[in-house]
């Protein structure tokens, strides 16, 4: 799951356990699946943060494609490397 999946049940699951005024309608009961959604959710996002979030800071950001050698504008920054 990814973090945007798991905001999304959080919030859907907070829309139906908070703003829907209904207890209950005829077969299920609204505020329960509100409650499911958000412990989905909430599990997801602590899944995502475990599992993935290490991994999100070490990403690299790749060198500029290299130009046209007759091009005597472009500088090659060390720092790239």
């Amino acid at each position: 799951m990814k973090i945007g999946a798991a905001l999304v049940l959080l919030a859907v699951g907070a829309i139906l356990r908070f703003a829907i005024a209904t207890g209950s309608t005829h077969g299920f009961n609204v505020p329960v699946i509100g409650d499911i959604l958000m412990i989905v959710g909430a599990l997801g996002l602590v899944l995502w943060l475990i599992v993935w979030a290490p991994w999100a800071s070490r990403r690299r950001i790749p060198p500029p494609p290299p130009l046209d050698e007759r091009d005597q504008a472009y500088r090659y920054d060390e720092r790239y490397r």
